[in-house]
């Protein structure tokens, strides 16, 4: 419990859990075989290798507001999108952080230096495209004009009003949006700084923290599984299938087809270190809050998974990031919307 529980500090604290091993309680063979049983063919090999800019894709797209409220755009130089207009964003490349990535997309595309100081939303599609999106403040540097233009972008300037822009996608609105009340707050609750883990994986995870009211005593508890050591649940992340798929495809097999009600608060925390051209950790994990809207002792566990109560203190800070704002949300996308 003990660990569990440190554990739980540790990612309210936007920090990396601390396990022996990368646990991974439903793979996806365990899933094909599930898929199977139903008289399906599954659809995704079991031996899944997630490899940078061949089966996944990670994207970084920084939103940086200034205390004027305009937002750094830049003017794409790409043949198929030339003269549009577009945040600071790109693909991660090999060995890359999602922080020195965002770096490396603003400083390219629009000449500035940025402190990259927290995730403010995490996009996904089909389970195998991420976009990670972050703001942060400029630390120097000089905004490209028409007279640097390269093939990274034509010029970068502060806008206001992006009416004034051709636009290459509508779907930079939501990032923008949440970026503006992010940074203007001031002593709203939100969640606080997060920053990603950088820490290699192998697969795709998801890890679970669900939550659930006892209603003896009105404490909140965990769910953790008890396959080999004790931990948080985890699962393989199926790439063709969307994020909420994979959800509810482990959360039946904790509770069974009747699910209690429940829904994804937010991400907690996400780790993610590309490999190197050579390597093989192009994995990433996230960590989702997802509180259950029923009382434990109304929901039925399938086995090798219990309920830890969570002391008072660790229990209440936990409810507090159940708030608005107080996770960073999660977006589950479209395939026809993906802009790379």
């Amino acid at each position: 419990m003990d660990s569990v529980e440190g554990n739980i500090k540790l990612l309210l604290q936007g920090k990396d859990v601390e396990e022996s091993q990368e646990f991974c309680d439903f793979t996806l063979d365990m899933q094909n075989e599930v898929t199977a049983a139903k008289g399906v063919a599954p659809s995704t090999p079991a031996d899944f290798t997630p490899t940078l800019r061949d089966n996944v894709c990670y994207i970084v797209a920084a939103v940086l507001v200034n205390d004027e409220g305009h937002v750094l755009m830049m003017q794409e130089a790409k043949s198929s999108c030339a003269g549009k207009w577009y945040l600071p964003a790109g693909r991660m490349e090999a060995g890359e952080t999602i922080v020195e990535a965002a770096k490396r997309e603003v400083l390219e595309e629009t000449g500035l230096e940025t402190d990259i100081t927290t995730l403010i939303m995490v996009e996904s599609a089909s389970g195998s495209w991420f976009r990670f999106v972050v703001t942060g403040n400029v630390l120097g540097g000089t905004l490209k004009t028409p007279a640097c233009a390269d093939k990274e972008s034509l010029q970068a300037k502060w806008v206001e009003d992006l009416g004034e822009l051709s636009l290459r996608g509508n779907d930079i609105y939501p990032l923008i949006q949440r970026a503006k009340q992010y940074c203007a707050r001031k002593e709203e609750p939100w969640h606080p700084m997060l920053l990603p883990i950088n820490k290699p994986h192998t697969r795709l995870l998801l890890r679970l923290v669900i939550a659930i009211r006892k209603r003896v005593n009105n404490r909140l508890c965990i769910l953790t599984s008890d396959k080999t050591a004790t931990h948080l649940p985890v699962t393989e992340v199926n790439p063709v299938r969307s994020l909420h798929s994979t959800l509810r495809k482990y959360m039946t097999e904790i509770f069974g087809s009747d699910l209690p009600p429940h829904r994804p608060q937010g991400v907690l925390n996400v780790e993610l270190k590309t490999s190197s051209p050579s390597g093989n950790h192009d994995g990433m994990c996230l960590t989702l809050l997802v509180p259950v809207r029923k009382a434990l002792e109304d929901v039925p566990l399938i086995d090798k998974y219990s309920w830890i109560e969570l002391s008072k203190p660790v229990g209440e800070d936990l409810l507090n990031r159940m708030g608005k704002n107080m996770t960073v949300p999660l977006n589950v996308i479209r395939v026809s919307t993906l802009i790379n």
